[in-house]
Formats: C-alpha cells, sequence, structure tokens
C-alpha cells in the first residue's frame, strides 16, 4: 500500500462486510454494484487504486479489467462461490468470508 491513504474498489453486493472493515483500517473504499463496466471502474477510481476486492464471482471478468487499468492493483475476491478458473491467473487472493472474518482480511490487507 501506499504511504497516503489507501484506496480500495469494493464491487458488488457487500453482506458480509468487507467495505466497512477496511474503512475501520483506515481505507478510502468506493462501492460498485449491479453489472459493471470498464467505465464504471475507471469512474470509480480503479486507475489509482490500491485495491480491487470483488464480492461478486458473477463479475470476475472485471478483475482482468482492472488489472489492465492499474498495474499495481491487488486483487480480492472475498465471495463464497468459487472463482473461475480463468480468472486465477490474475488474482492475488481468493478467501471465502465463511472462513475468514471480514475484520481479519482487512488487517492483512492493509498491515
Amino acid at each position: 500500500m501506499s504511504t497516503t491513504t489507501p484506496t480500495a474498489v469494493v464491487a458488488g453486493p457487500d453482506e458480509d462486510g468487507i467495505g466497512a472493515a477496511l474503512e475501520s483500517e483506515g481505507v478510502d473504499v468506493t462501492r460498485l454494484t449491479g453489472v459493471l463496466s470498464r467505465p464504471q471502474l475507471e469512474e470509480a477510481g480503479i486507475v489509482a487504486a490500491d485495491l480491487y476486492v470483488l464480492t461478486d464471482t458473477g463479475q470476475a471478468t472485471t478483475i482482468p479489467i482492472a488489472c489492465d487499468l492499474n498495474d499495481g492493483l491487488r486483487t480480492v475476491v472475498y465471495a463464497r462461490d468459487t472463482v473461475p478458473e480463468f480468472i486465477r491467473g490474475q488474482l492475488d487472493i481468493a478467501i471465502d468470508p465463511r472462513l475468514m472474518d471480514a475484520s481479519i482480511v482487512a488487517d492483512e490487507l492493509v498491515n
């Protein structure tokens, strides 16, 4: 993470509270919902973000787009569903919320 306030884009429904947990760690969080597109990611600040946290594996095709827009981006899937195989090479980490609480994940991502 950068020495300035870390930033994250959290995309998808956040039923397990990863966005709030990141905010508790001092991260500036932008939230996106619905069907996502490259322009929405750009408008949300993905180009300068430190983290892209996806909570909806149905939107997994946004991970290569986000990586294309930001070479230094860390990509995280925080979801109960399995990540599609074709995405795994561009993903830094995938965590099932049933196995690790959002506050622990946020702490690990920031510190």
